[in-house]
């Protein structure tokens, strides 16, 4: 298992968190999500078959692209 804090400039609230946690929870491999408004950062847990390169496009596709 991976994981890895991302930042992600455009979280702006909660809401925001929770769209980016409801999408990548959707991914085959992801196992945890959780993020902080504040710091305008991700925190994804995973494990094969998802890569880091996937939820990096995956935030991107919805604008919420890591820095």
């Amino acid at each position: 298992m991976e994981k890895q804090t991302i930042s992600v400039p455009n979280i702006s609230c909660g809401h925001c968190v929770m769209n980016i946690k409801n999408e990548l929870a959707e991914m085959i491999g992801v196992t945890k999500v959780e993020g902080d408004p504040k710091s305008k950062t991700i925190t994804v847990e995973w494990e094969s078959p998802a890569t880091l390169e996937m939820i990096r496009k995956t935030l991107k596709q919805i604008n919420y692209p890591a820095a």
